[in-house]
């Protein structure tokens, strides 16, 4: 397949792993891009920019291939020291960045000194056309059936996919409730060159998540998620347990709440501890939509040759309606 995303990438296929809290390391991410994706390690899972340089000489262990690192920037009372990240990202020669959260504006001067491409993730236009105007590579557009921020407007992708390709002059990668070829084929045809897709990573024989979480998301439906923190208006979207059912609960009794009546809940440490031991109603389980549509655990090779083999089939079944 050849599209702007395989070209700026340097990427058989255009099909790219989520950066995804706790889940973006090492072997996950070689495994994606050996398969002909690009793999992401997520700079914030590991505890020290000097971590995440000895993650990326791990993963260079594992693949020959184009990998990228994922830096979500957000605010906070204690920021992560999100330049020493960039800095590592630097020094160790990584050539893609996937930004998320905040506008990494501070940071484009300096990745761009050194050839980094740049990937922004957003789940507005108005924010992609920012990012373009700031001088990023390419866009990720994150629609309302994503898992984890879907941010505030509910636009979902059939409709945010064509609107930003109408006024984007950069490529566009569709992010967010695609799991199989089927919607691959749909976001190429809505204007996306790419595909990002994180849940569906979760559930590959490669990811570092205890098999329970991974059964568990198999059994699920596309009923099955959750959207918490709405009336906080920092909505996310998560797996359907005891931990989100309580959080939503405490959100919508007499008088609302505070971040700190839900802090214990949704602790990092504790969902980390959940994806790692199998307890799945332990802590907070990120997932989108789009488990409906997953109902089996490959390899990530498996799933990149059958997604790719399914969205050849779909678009040629399409222009066949047209003869």
């Amino acid at each position: 397949m050849k599209t702007r995303i395989t070209e700026l990438l340097g990427i058989r296929y255009p099909i790219i792993q989520g950066g995804m809290q706790w889940v973006g390391r090492a072997e996950l991410a070689s495994a994606v891009s050996n398969a002909g994706g690009l793999g992401i390690l997520t700079a914030l899972t590991q505890p020290t920019p000097d971590d995440l340089r000895r993650e990326i000489e791990r993963t260079r262990t594992m693949t020959d291939k184009p990998f990228g690192v994922n830096l979500t920037i957000l605010p906070a009372v204690k920021p992560p020291p999100y330049a020493e990240y960039v800095q590592a990202i630097i020094d160790s020669g990584v050539k893609i960045v996937e930004t998320a959260g905040n506008s990494p504006k501070d940071f484009i001067a300096a990745l761009k000194e050194h050839g980094v491409k740049i990937v922004h993730k957003c789940t507005s236009v108005r924010h992609a056309l920012s990012a373009e105007r700031n001088g990023v590579d390419a866009v990720s557009v994150d629609g309302f059936e994503c898992a984890g921020h879907p941010g505030e407007d509910d636009v979902p992708g059939l409709v945010l996919l064509p609107v930003a390709a109408r006024k984007l002059r950069i490529p566009i990668i569709a992010s967010g409730g695609i799991a199989d070829g089927r919607g691959m084929a749909a976001a190429l045809a809505l204007g996306a060159e790419g595909i990002n897709m994180g849940t569906r990573f979760c559930v590959t024989k490669e990811a570092p998540i205890h098999d329970n979480i991974k059964q568990a998301l198999v059994e699920a439906t596309e009923r099955d998620t959750k959207l918490m923190f709405r009336t906080l208006h920092n909505t996310a979207r998560v797996f359907r347990n005891a931990i989100s059912e309580e959080v939503v609960a405490t959100e919508n009794r007499p008088g609302g709440c505070e971040f700190e009546d839900v802090r214990p809940l949704v602790a990092g440490a504790r969902g980390r501890a959940a994806l790692e031991s199998g307890e799945v109603h332990n802590g907070v389980v990120s997932a989108g939509q789009c488990i409906g549509l997953i109902d089996d655990i490959p390899t990530c090779a498996e799933l990149l040759e059958r997604m790719v083999r399914e969205c050849r089939e779909h678009l040629d079944r399409a222009r066949g309606w047209m003869d």
